[in-house]
């Protein structure tokens, strides 16, 4: 096995969601380690190119989420350093990390998602053209850091967010919280999760016991099949590659569904959607690590 790649499990950061990366780069670093590969685990900061060169990686595996190693940033680096690396590239992660114009992109597709608009920054933000419930939430993040459900019509003070924080207002989406995860533009299985909060936030998603998944979801099959088309066709208008997550809710009275955001770095903890969808379809995560690596490439 010592002709395998040397990897740099790159992990942390800076931003929001370090801690949710860290767990996924352990993980993932311990089933790469187990499938052969000499792994070395990498703190992302900005001498990352000195600490690439002085280790003489090979391959990068992105296991960052959120601002810098999500959004293109890191992608952009890894290219100019001519290091390949797993998952998207900079188009793909740059676009899905947009939340605003991804969905404007896959609207423009037939794939429903709801109605939204930008927010001007002021000492309130509120989206005053929606009579019903709504969302506000970051334009660039992930891990559900910074939503907020407003259901009352309350103002929110624009100081529950940092001032150099885009934002978006859309409709609350009544309903069930499905999500698909797609390999190689694959769709695997639909997952409904019931999370033991309002919605699937940040606790929900990563804490033991936070939520419960259903796989396969209990929805009906034509719910299903257009859930795994609509993941299928996002990841690929979008340009992913590797391994991406698409979440959806079902508003189960009006039978419609809406896609809410693809997730090009999904979490890929113990307790992540991805390895559970994997392990459902009788995979396993040494062969989806193998993968993922196996096609790591620069754009």
């Amino acid at each position: 096995m010592s002709g395998l790649p040397k990897i740099g499990m790159l992990y942390g950061g800076w931003n929001s969601e370090a801690e949710v990366s860290r767990a996924s780069a352990h993980f993932c670093a311990t089933i790469a380690r187990e499938c052969g590969y000499h792994v070395i685990e990498i703190e992302f900061d900005r001498n990352l190119p000195i600490y690439l060169n002085e280790n003489k990686i090979d391959i990068v595996f992105n296991a960052l989420h959120g601002r810098v190693g999500e959004d293109g940033s890191v992608q952009g680096l890894l290219n100019i350093l001519n290091i390949p690396f797993t998952h998207s590239g900079v188009t793909a992660s740059a676009l899905a990390m947009d939340k605003y114009l991804s969905c404007k992109l896959f609207e423009s597709a037939n794939i429903h998602t709801p109605p939204k608009i930008l927010l001007n920054e002021g000492e309130y933000v509120t989206p005053s053209d929606y009579s019903g419930p709504y969302v506000i939430k970051p334009k660039n993040e992930g891990s559900s850091v910074g939503v907020e459900i407003i259901l009352d019509g309350r103002l929110c003070s624009r100081k529950m967010w940092s001032l150099d924080t885009e934002l978006i207002g859309e409709h609350y989406i009544s309903g069930r919280e499905l999500t698909v995860s797609v390999l190689n533009g694959k769709a695997l299985c639909v997952t409904e999760i019931i999370a033991n909060a309002d919605f699937y936030n940040y606790k929900a998603k990563y804490e033991i016991g936070g939520s419960k998944h259903i796989l396969p979801a209990n929805v009906p099959e034509k719910c299903a099949l257009k859930a795994k088309l609509w993941a299928e066709k996002a990841f690929n208008l979008i340009g992913c590659r590797g391994v991406a997550r698409a979440d959806f809710r079902w508003d189960e009275a009006e039978d419609k569904l809406y896609l809410l955001e693809l997730n090009t770095q999904p979490g890929m903890t113990q307790t992540s959607l991805v390895p559970e969808q994997v392990s459902f379809c009788n995979l396993s995560m040494h062969h989806l690590i193998t993968l993922l690596i196996e096609a790591a490439q620069c754009d």
